[in-house]
């Protein structure tokens, strides 16, 4: 993956979220240190994706959105996509909405609510990073993807057993593993790290 500058978005950007990591804990205080390279550079790891499918235009769903990994980094780097991240804590989405109006982020909307209410309502392309396992976030985010679109599921070195795991719920919705990205965070230590791109058959 090319290597992401950090420019004034993401430098003010970092700021305001280490302002709300005070408050409500969203990552670790040992993370803090390594915030760009292990939400902000992983949560951005689906350029390689957009680049490869020659993703121009779509709205995003992102499940389980937290602190704003990934929808925050993508609202910001990629201004043409619509993007809504849906979280059933209220502090937590009232904290990227903090974020949103600081960083005047006009793409990025919210939803709090468990993603399994949401109803009559399909997505172009679907994210989630660090919420469960792949069978379990597959249930949910199977249903409401389109017909041609993504979901992509951030996940570590083990998804190859979580997919294992998965092939009855990819079944039962019809769906495929198209491929899997395999990248590394920009730490001394190796972190490996997967995008496993989902699609409907």
């Amino acid at each position: 993956m090319n290597n992401f500058k950090i420019d004034s978005d993401f430098s003010k950007y970092m700021e305001a979220f280490l302002d709300e990591n005070k408050k409500l804990n969203l990552i670790s205080k040992n993370d803090e240190k390594y915030l760009y390279e292990k939400h902000i550079y992983d949560s951005l790891s689906i350029k390689m994706f957009f680049e490869k499918y020659k993703i121009k235009n779509a709205e995003i769903l992102d499940i389980g959105c937290g602190g704003g990994f990934p929808c925050v980094p993508i609202a910001i780097e990629y201004p043409q996509f619509k993007i809504i991240g849906i979280d059933s804590i209220r502090k937590k989405i009232n904290s990227i909405e903090n974020l949103k109006e600081k960083l005047e982020l006009n793409n990025l909307s919210t939803i709090c609510d468990r993603v399994e209410n949401i109803r009559n309502k399909k997505f172009d392309i679907i994210t989630s990073r660090a919420v469960a396992d792949l069978a379990k976030i597959c249930e949910y985010a199977l249903p409401l993807l389109k017909k041609n679109g993504y979901f992509i599921a951030y996940k570590s070195k083990k998804a190859l057993i979580e997919l294992e795991n998965a092939q009855d719920v990819l079944k039962k919705h019809n769906a495929k593993v198209s491929e899997i990205i395999e990248y590394t965070l920009p730490l001394d230590e190796i972190y490996e790290r997967n995008l496993v791109i989902i699609t409907l058959l």
